[in-house]
């Protein structure tokens, strides 16, 4: 399964009331494909608000996103947790409903060993056909998924990627060294996208590609082609939007970027806060 190189992991559209805005989940989605360009989307990710929100939605959300991409896109839904039941359930409703692909984040909160990580990723590939994607966010788990597990889940034949937010290029580095033919390592930070694609990295799964999706398969599409020197110049443009939407606790600015460029996704849900005036002035003079 080839996801594609540029991913946007992407943000979940509310109404007033913080309910699922449907009707702008599926303008949303064919934004991100005809505008931005994106080869695949990750549907309720972190960036998709998915700890607040219920199973139900997250269903609701994969069906529609599959429905309404209709093979222009692959559909990666984000169906990881700290439980692996609760996971492997999710992964299979998934599944039913005719996603291309499952996201699957490292076990937050109760902090698991590297062996029990293993398991965990081991016990729901085993549950599934779908080609699996695990995610390596240390910063938001509190856990690090080590080089050496990932090289081992890689052995598994439905893990074929991982996304790593991480700024270790040295743990990256190990992890494209050593993991099976044909894995395939994504950066998980839209400003390491570049170094990322220089040590041997597969793509991005990206928040900036909401609103630059074009230039960042620009930037990847001059690296594929030997144009380092384009490349790099890309990068130094994009850098500002790639930190500056991070400011705050996400995905509250590319939300406010999106409304102000017309593509209405509505707030966030608490404990998220939506971004203050001058939150939201200097995410508008990003652009």
């Amino acid at each position: 399964m080839d996801f594609g190189k540029v991913i946007t992991a992407m943000v979940t559209p509310f109404q007033e009331d913080l309910s699922i805005d449907w009707k702008q989940v599926d303008v949303l989605i064919d934004y991100l494909i005809e505008e931005q360009q994106s080869d695949a989307l990750v549907i309720s990710g972190t960036t998709g608000e998915s700890p607040t929100l219920s199973d139900a939605e997250k269903l609701q959300l994969f069906e529609a996103a599959v429905k309404r991409a209709n093979g222009r896109a692959k559909i990666i839904a984000g169906t990881g947790s700290n439980d692996t039941r609760h996971s492997i359930h999710l992964t299979r409703e998934a599944e039913k409903l005719g996603v291309d692909g499952v996201l699957l984040v490292a076990p937050y909160y109760n902090r698991p060993s590297q062996e029990g990580l293993y398991q965990h990723f081991k016990a729901i590939a085993e549950s599934t056909s779908l080609p699996i994607m695990v995610y390596n966010v240390p910063h938001r788990t509190g856990i690090q998924l080590a080089a050496e597990t990932t090289i081992r889940l890689s052995r598994i034949e439905n893990i074929v990627a991982s996304k790593e937010a991480t700024p270790d290029l040295n743990h990256i580095s190990e992890v494209i060294a050593k993991s099976a033919e044909g894995f395939r390592v994504y950066g998980g930070d839209d400003s390491l996208t570049l170094p990322v694609l220089a040590i041997g990295g597969y793509g991005i799964v990206s928040v900036a590609s909401h609103v630059i999706g074009r230039e960042m398969k620009q930037l990847v599409e001059a690296f594929y082609a030997g144009q380092n020197t384009a490349a790099a110049q890309l990068h130094a443009k994009l850098f500002p939007v790639f930190t500056g939407i991070f400011k705050v606790p996400s995905p509250a600015p590319i939300k406010h970027a999106l409304n102000i460029r017309g593509v209405h996704v509505g707030g966030v849900r608490l404990p998220l806060l939506p971004v203050s005036e001058e939150e939201g002035l200097f995410v508008a003079s990003l652009f």
